[in-house]
């Protein structure tokens, strides 16, 4: 069964955006580089991305013309926009996204029930919290930035219940950025 990666930015004190959806605090780390190498060896086991709304629109704004190291990767991987107000999702010169309306969760779930690689979920925070509370999280990937901003967006909100996690990586970077990946622990129920 393929596996649904979400993966996300997120400041030492929790928060994935500011309290406007603002993501100025990536900046505050100037080298990815090393961050992008490791998401190139990630993305080998990777075959569909998918985005939200309003990710979908930072990100076609600057990956289809990006002169970056993981940026052929980004460009040509298949992506799937969940969008109800999208009727297409261009990428550039590169082949669009298709856009789904229907049920994200249910989606989701089928997509991972087909043959294929791993899927990636990048941001798109209502998307992220949407499937972990389907229980269709397989892998979270945190880049925890070295920077704290008192408040904002968290990734997951006080009602989405207990979520018992096994780290199964750690990472220290020379920016400054730790990077940990953890696995659901399922109950022996689930």
């Amino acid at each position: 069964m393929r596996r649904l990666i979400v993966q996300e930015l997120i400041t030492v004190d929790g928060y994935v955006a500011g309290p406007q959806g603002e993501l100025d605090f990536f900046d505050s780390v100037s080298d990815y580089s090393h961050v992008d190498r490791d998401n190139l060896k990630l993305l080998e086991d990777v075959d569909t991305v998918l985005l939200g709304a309003a990710t979908y629109r930072m990100f076609v704004q600057y990956w289809p013309t990006a002169d970056e190291t993981v940026a052929n990767v980004v460009n040509t991987m298949p992506k799937l926009v969940f969008s109800s107000t999208l009727d297409e999702a261009p990428w550039g010169t590169w082949d669009p996204a298709e856009v789904v309306k229907s049920d994200a969760a249910a989606k989701v779930a089928d997509l991972k029930r087909q043959p294929g690689e791993d899927i990636m979920l990048w941001g798109s925070l209502s998307l992220a919290q949407s499937l972990t509370r389907a229980g269709l999280l397989d892998e979270l990937q945190l880049r925890v930035v070295p920077v704290a901003i008192g408040s904002g967006q968290r990734l997951f909100p006080d009602d989405l219940g207990r979520l018992d996690l096994e780290l199964i990586e750690g990472k220290l970077y020379p920016s400054g950025i730790i990077s940990t990946r953890y696995r659901p622990r399922r109950t022996s129920g689930a």
